[in-house]
């Protein structure tokens, strides 16, 4: 787990933040991921300056444990010298080994930050979830422990000021407010009031706002007047002259497109993609105008004007 002195802000890693959600509900299932409906709470990882340091790591630890659903798994922490904030013995189990950056014998109330992500790990171990390359890995990671409850401490341990600042983790603020608002979403649930943080409070605000215009994106009925617009134009363009050259067909929303069409001509009915708001999974729909469509990933049903 890396521990950066500056802090990058910003969006360059959604695409695999996107990748990584969407990863995320092919291996768990929409079912599955209702277990995680509810995030830790903030009491059961809280830890007091005058806290015993190894048995309150034990406390919270196992508290991460029981909110990742790792039944079988014990954590062994232990403090030393290090580069990173912290790191993970990845083996059969039945224990792991994590140990934690000495800073954190200070710095206690950033130590259930630090343990989610390592715990995490050790839950992406046991799925078999993986992305290739350690920087991708490592997102994935992140982008883990945010949705399934976890992660809203890593956010939290986002502290900047005038002369100094830190941040957990390898995504940047904002995206890690990014997908703790996709959750929110999903599970109907504000994570606003465990916020100490003023710069992790609004990193989550900027990360909500991206997360409320995925919603808002055509051919999404919610979508503005002029998304509409664009929209329009570029499905006039694709019934007259076919198809655009991937990557040219539709204006980008932040990395990567919003909607692309596909098929047309003669012999093949015209349609328009879009990544699913909720799971990010490519949702294909006939271009016949007000349509009702339901993600087979994540079962979400989208109002769509194509």
């Amino acid at each position: 787990m890396a521990n950066g002195s500056e802090v990058v802000h910003g969006y360059p890693h959604l695409d695999t933040v996107r990748a990584a959600i969407t990863a995320l509900y092919r291996r768990l299932t929409q079912e599955g991921l209702y277990a995680y409906a509810v995030s830790v709470a903030a009491a059961d990882v809280a830890f007091a300056d005058d806290d015993d340091l190894h048995l309150g790591a034990q406390r919270v630890a196992h508290a991460l444990v029981q909110q990742l659903r790792l039944p079988d798994a014990r954590m062994i922490v232990s403090f030393r010298e290090m580069t990173h904030a912290a790191s993970v013995e990845l083996a059969a189990g039945p224990e792991y080994f994590i140990e934690l950056n000495d800073r954190f014998r200070t710095h206690r109330r950033d130590i259930g930050a630090a343990l989610a992500h390592e715990i995490t790990h050790v839950l992406l171990h046991r799925l078999g979830l993986s992305f290739p390359g350690t920087r991708d890995n490592e997102i994935l990671t992140d982008t883990v422990t945010t949705y399934l409850g976890a992660g809203w401490l890593l956010l939290d341990a986002y502290r900047e000021d005038g002369v100094s600042s830190q941040k957990l983790g390898y995504l940047t603020p904002e995206e890690f407010g990014y997908v703790l608002a996709k959750r929110a979403l999903a599970f109907g649930e504000d994570p606003s009031p465990w916020f100490t943080s003023p710069q992790g409070y609004g990193a989550y605000t900027d990360g909500r706002a991206l997360a409320l215009r995925d919603g808002r994106q055509p051919p999404l009925t919610a979508a503005g007047w002029a998304g509409r617009h664009r929209y329009a134009k570029d499905r006039r363009h694709a019934q007259d002259h076919g198809p655009a050259a991937p990557g040219t067909s539709a204006p980008s929303a932040g990395p990567g497109l919003p909607y692309a069409f596909e098929g047309g001509g003669r012999d093949a009915a015209l349609r328009v993609s879009f990544p699913c708001p909720t799971c990010q999974q490519r949702i294909r729909v006939p271009v016949r105008g007000r349509v009702r469509a339901r993600c087979g990933l994540c079962r979400t049903v989208l109002e769509c004007d194509t």
